[in-house]
């Protein structure tokens, strides 16, 4: 299917275009999480693995191949796997028609959902240089990954906002934002496919202006991955991010779980033999860790409480305590599979 969705002769959007796409082609994949319903009775809590907790990128960690993570996770008790959608796992570049149908086929054979692809977007790459159109690029490869979503058979494709560039007015990068998603989600309509943009750069990284950033975007198929590890970090109390989940309701359709530690860390200042406090370090230990900075209990009690029916996605995505065997990754993602049941049933 290819519905355009140019400007109209008013220089308004072609929303019936992009609706018939996202109704039309949504027929051939798996429908995407609602947002929550508003009532706490309608919550599902279905464990999914992030493949990035596989992907050998953190130091030690053991890299499987595609298949042997699907595999691992059918092994370990996932209904649902997230794929991230770069090299070493499922690149665009390396998946043609027939690689599709293939591990759309191993993914079925396994009875696994394929719950999304995890992109890597980055809107503001290359803002120094206007004369490069890098927002345009971005938008096309979130439309190439909306397309391999299509044909692996998901409907939703998480993506990010972009890093904050020093020296380059703030507005000028958030309307970079603002144009990078309205583009992108008018490329994965065309696909029936849903952009999940998750709390993790640094544009829009606080909920209220989440919020406003999706509500200024406008779109039907953006919505959002929102996860307690940001707000956490920036400082916010329990209690302001049970608000922040209220706040952030109406688009809410994923969420990434993964629990950290702090490690301190300071400078050695010679000349006043003392040291100097710096940013401390993070490091991903099991989710029920005892100095787990991020709480759970409150953050699912949330979700719940609005009525969250999406996918709950838990990766390793830092160096993990007790190292990267595929061992002690197994290990930590079957603590997370029995730390979830609790909140599995009301």
């Amino acid at each position: 299917m290819n519905i355009s969705h140019r400007a109209n002769m008013s220089g308004g959007t072609s929303w019936v275009g992009l609706s018939m796409a996202l109704a039309i082609v949504a027929r051939t994949v798996s429908a995407a999480p609602p947002p929550p319903s508003g009532n706490p009775a309608d919550t599902r809590f279905r464990p999914c693995l992030h493949s990035i907790s596989y992907a050998g990128i953190w130091r030690g960690h053991t890299l499987l191949s595609v298949d042997e993570f699907l595999v691992k996770a059918k092994e370990l008790g996932y209904e649902g796997v997230l794929l991230v959608a770069k090299r070493p796992h499922v690149s665009p570049l390396d998946y043609d028609a027939e690689a599709r149908a293939r591990l759309r086929r191993r993914i079925e054979e396994l009875g696994l959902t394929l719950v999304g692809l995890a992109g890597y977007t980055d809107f503001t790459a290359g803002a120094d240089k206007a004369g490069i159109p890098n927002v345009e690029q971005q938008a096309l490869y979130v439309g190439e990954l909306a397309k391999l979503a299509r044909d692996l058979g998901t409907d939703m494709v998480r993506v990010f906002t972009a890093y904050e560039r020093p020296g380059i007015l703030y507005d000028r990068q958030y309307g970079m934002v603002v144009e990078g998603l309205k583009l992108a989600g008018r490329e994965a309509a065309k696909y029936g496919v849903t952009l999940a943009v998750q709390n993790h750069h640094d544009i829009a990284i606080h909920h209220d202006q989440m919020a406003w950033l999706l509500s200024e975007v406008n779109l039907p198929n953006v919505m959002a991955t929102f996860d307690a590890w940001a707000p956490t970090l920036q400082g916010l109390t329990p209690e302001e991010i049970e608000s922040a989940v209220q706040t952030m309701r109406p688009w809410i359709v994923n969420t990434i779980v993964a629990q950290y530690v702090r490690h301190p860390r300071f400078i050695y200042a010679a000349e006043y033999t003392h040291y100097v406090p710096t940013t401390p370090v993070m490091r991903a230990v099991p989710v029920n860790h005892p100095r787990g900075v991020i709480d759970y209990d409150r953050f699912f009690k949330a979700l719940r409480s609005i009525g969250y029916r999406g996918w709950v996605v838990y990766e390793m995505c830092e160096v993990l305590e007790g190292g990267g065997s595929v061992e002690n990754l197994d290990r930590t993602a079957r603590a997370f599979l029995e730390y979830l049941k609790r909140y599995q049933t009301p």
